[in-house]
């Protein structure tokens, strides 16, 4: 699918909903009710959305079978536009989610308990491909899974004045995870992360 042109100009800088929030998860061991939680948020997120999802997956560490994570349920969705709010963002609020950010390509609404986060996306932003090369390179590569695993515990026994800068944290060894996958696959190394 090629590249959507916005209807309108995307937001410019990161507008987080809240404030800066302090990190205070854990790690957990994998657990299979994960995949039972994002079941039941992509039939609710279908439900919200209809045909406006053009695609709805299960991402990050939770999404990976016998990968320890932070007990929160990412969730990523492929809209048209993402400049479009009035197409996704109303449906996702009236479903029960709340704004907790915009920045350039990038809306994330999450439960009230915070415990499911919708990462919503223009379908076809390089953004969503990663966060999909990156999570099926995990759950096939153990290797990988125990260096992002052991990276995760280790960065977690820091203290993290926002839940943001743990993640960015992450990047250079998620970005040697992609390089690995998209060199395995034939892609040329260095593309966006998530």
């Amino acid at each position: 699918m090629p590249h959507s042109t916005p209807r309108r100009p995307d937001v410019r800088d990161l507008e987080l909903v809240g404030g800066v929030e302090k990190l205070t998860v854990s790690l957990h061991d994998a657990d299979a009710a994960w995949r039972d939680v994002f079941d039941e948020h992509r039939r609710r997120l279908r439900e919200a959305l209809g045909e406006r999802a053009v695609l709805i997956e299960h991402i990050g560490s939770t999404s990976v079978p016998g990968l320890a994570a932070k007990p929160i349920v990412d969730i990523v969705v492929g809209v048209a536009d993402i400049t479009a709010e009035e197409d996704y963002l109303p449906a996702l609020l009236a479903a029960g989610y709340v704004l907790r950010a915009r920045e350039p390509g990038h809306r994330l609404v999450r439960t009230p308990g915070r415990d499911v986060h919708v990462h919503v996306y223009e379908a076809d932003d390089p953004a969503v491909e990663a966060y999909l090369l990156l999570r099926d390179r995990l759950r096939a590569h153990a290797d990988d899974r125990a260096l992002y695993e052991r990276t995760k515990r280790d960065l977690l026994e820091r203290e993290w004045d926002d839940m943001n800068a743990y993640a960015d944290a992450k990047t250079a060894v998620i970005h040697g995870i992609l390089d690995r996958a998209r060199t395995s696959r034939g892609s040329e190394p260095g593309e966006d992360a998530p």
